[in-house]
């Protein structure tokens, strides 16, 4: 089964049921009297959480869900059926977010936890609701109310209690393999890990989850590698375990990538609680490990742990010092650590490059980049062409001429202003070396 932490849907609840226009109609019955019943009510869009779901990739190939509308009302007084309601199914730890992104409209953290997220539309009035002393016989009914819509992403952010970072071939997923019953694919080449793995580790007599996601490197919050989305899954951890390769030439570049990264990244990742490994000291010799340790411990201030995933040493001190802090984390924060909002990078379609300018944003409906410092500039491009100036307004030719000499605009009336030859008077303006000529400020 493929793995998919978010998906883009539709979700609308039911319209009501109309009312219906009914008469009594019965032998030796004269004035039977209005009798149509309401309508019934729209089905709602109910959001049901499933202990065995761990993707939501039943949403990668239906997008829209439509509840029932409600059944119209009868005569005889029959009021109208309720519409049937459509239940989305999704695995622990999903959150559903509003269509920007921005907001959490729910966050469902327990197995068996059931909300109606839109309500159906109510049903309609018959004839029969509208009748009084006066008006004897009225042909009145509503049409019922219409339902709810929205679009809305899911997104799945696994629930574990410590996390696993580190750069490709760190050696996450030998040490997940090596502590736990999980069997994650190990190989000698990056980015071997495509989608995060969970596992249960056992620490003497009690057990907790541990969460591998895959590699970071420099610029993975731009979408550099396989991009940042994964960090979503660590959101909800107690603790991190920063594995770092024991091997690498420089272990403090290596600690400060994956730092920058999470605070680059925002959702408190950063300041969590973390425990940095060096791993595969097998690989190392004794002067190397301690070298390798004390420059460590000097550029994070904190205690550096030697372990190797392959031959097991070091592991199991590992183990018990990130049970000892979940422990911890439980006693002051026993509820689920509910993750805050963290907006996915929109990603261009295949063969499109990213842009050099990290403000800029791809636009779906365009096709193209948008934003950023070139938006701008092409903005004051086309405010010169058309000789626009804060103070006033110059045809072309003036406005080039006036530019080609360097003279000195005045920001009030867009007139010349006396000034030297070398660039005028600083009241008026100035003009750059190269002869671009500025308005006044």
């Amino acid at each position: 089964m493929k793995f998919l932490d978010q998906a883009k849907v539709f979700l609308k609840s039911g319209d009501g049921g109309p009312g219906a226009v009914a008469f009594r109609r019965e032998k030796f019955i004269e004035f039977g009297g209005p009798d149509g019943g309401d309508g019934g009510r729209g089905g709602d869009v109910v959001i049901e959480v499933a202990e065995g779901l761990n993707t939501l990739i039943d949403y990668r190939y239906k997008q829209h869900f439509k509840a029932q509308r409600g059944n119209h009302g009868m005569g005889a007084n029959r009021n109208g059926a309720r519409g049937n309601d459509v239940v989305l199914r999704v695995p622990v730890g999903t959150q559903i977010l509003d269509e920007n992104q921005e907001t959490v409209l729910l966050d469902l953290t327990e197995p068996g936890q059931r909300r109606v997220f839109l309500r159906g539309g109510d049903g309609g009035h018959g004839n029969a609701h509208f009748k009084t002393p006066t008006n004897r016989a009225p042909r009145k009914f509503h049409p019922g109310w219409p339902g709810q819509e929205q679009w809305v992403w899911l997104r799945l952010k696994l629930i574990a209690d410590a996390g696993l970072l580190g750069l490709p071939n760190a050696g996450k997923s030998t040490f997940l393999a090596a502590t736990t019953a999980a069997k994650p694919k190990i190989a000698d080449y990056p980015f071997t890990t495509l989608a995060p793995n969970l596992g249960v580790v056992r620490a003497g007599d009690e057990e907790f989850v541990i969460a591998d996601i895959p590699g970071l490197i420099e610029g993975a919050h731009e979408g550099h590698g396989l991009g940042d989305r994964f960090l979503g899954h660590v959101e909800r951890t107690r603790i991190l375990l920063h594995l770092i390769d024991g091997t690498a030439e420089d272990v403090v570049a290596s600690y400060r990538t994956i730092r920058n990264e999470l605070k680059a990244y925002g959702g408190n990742l950063a300041d969590k609680l973390e425990v940095i490994g060096l791993n595969k000291s097998d690989a190392l010799l004794d002067e190397e490990v301690e070298e390798k340790k004390a420059a460590l411990e000097a550029e994070s201030g904190a205690e550096v742990m030697v372990l190797s995933g392959a031959t097991g040493q070091g592991v199991q001190k590992v183990l018990y010092r990130l049970l000892t802090a979940i422990k911890e984390s439980k006693e002051e924060e026993p509820d689920v650590i509910h993750a805050p909002v963290t907006r996915s990078i929109p990603r261009p379609p295949v063969g499109q490059k990213l842009p050099d300018d990290d403000e800029m944003q791809w636009d779906e409906e365009l096709g193209e980049w948008v934003g950023g410092e070139d938006d701008d500039a092409a903005l004051e491009d086309e405010e010169l062409e058309g000789g626009e100036l804060e103070g006033g307004e110059l045809d072309g030719e003036e406005l080039e001429d006036a530019l080609d000499e360097g003279d000195d605009l005045d920001a009030e009336d867009g007139s010349e202003e006396d000034g030297s030859e070398e660039g005028g008077s600083e009241e008026g303006g100035n003009s750059d070396k190269d002869g671009t000529g500025r308005h006044g400020a």
